[in-house]
């Protein structure tokens, strides 16, 4: 078990930017100088889209798996929309996706980077995650009900479907993955709440949707808090020019 004193951190939508994320992981001391784990029994949760739109998508990777291997327990992945895009790329390249990798902030040399073991790591990325009150995801969809009820089940699922050999699973991970907003609007509170009624805790915290877009502002802003306290918005939009938001959800 870890220490009572111990801490959770969220981040998300890397989105190839590895040194900001460096930054990032040491100004909380999860990182030494060495770029290697220092942050004891902590916790960290990285939301998926670690890769497409900025300058080192392999890097992210490789970093991420360095930790995990380092903290094991300790250093969790959710899957994002980018990476089911990369897998589709990847494992389905005649069923289409090229147009809406290319329309989506695609990098070459991210594709290009990939190996077999990386493709294997990404296919089976969980879905979702709790840690106390919270339910982390990567996207701000309700898509995730019909996939399971459980965070087990919802992660067991979207495994199977994304290593199906027939293209058809992937696309519908990307088709759910690539929802976004639902959490907002006169339903918004009630659509936060059903996923929290159906796989616990008293607050989805989601990336995917950049803050200044929920806000109606310019990037820039920390964290949005909305739908009631029932969602935590925490994708800055580093690659519109926003902040990467490395957020304590134990503070």
């Amino acid at each position: 078990m870890p220490s009572p004193t111990a801490r959770a951190f969220a981040i998300s939508d890397i989105h190839g930017h590895r040194d900001d994320l460096v930054r990032s992981l040491r100004s909380e001391g999860l990182i030494d100088a060495s770029e290697h784990w220092s942050g004891g029994e902590d916790q960290l949760f990285v939301l998926g889209d670690l890769l497409d739109r900025g300058p080192d998508g392999i890097g992210v990777i490789r970093l991420v798996r360095r930790l995990q291997e380092e903290a094991p327990g300790q250093v969790h992945v959710l899957l994002g929309n980018h990476e089911v895009l990369a897998l589709g790329m990847w494992l389905h390249p005649d069923e289409g996706y090229l147009p809406v990798w290319q329309r989506n902030g695609g990098i070459a040399r991210d594709q290009a980077g990939l190996t077999p073991d990386d493709v294997a790591w990404l296919s089976r990325l969980p879905a979702m995650a709790r840690i106390g009150s919270d339910l982390l995801v990567h996207s701000d969809t309700t898509a995730y009900l019909g996939w399971g009820r459980s965070v087990d089940a919802v992660n067991a699922h979207v495994t199977s479907l994304l290593t199906r050999a027939d293209p058809g699973g992937v696309a519908e991970v990307w088709r759910g993955l690539a929802q976004r907003r639902r959490f907002v609007g006169a339903k918004g509170v009630e659509q936060a709440a059903s996923l929290l009624a159906a796989y616990g805790g008293d607050r989805v915290v989601h990336g995917h949707s950049i803050v200044a877009t929920l806000r109606g502002t310019t990037p820039g802003h920390g964290t949005l808090s909305y739908a009631d306290g029932k969602a935590l918005a925490i994708d800055g939009g580093r690659y519109d020019g926003g902040p990467l938001l490395l957020v304590d959800l134990s503070a």
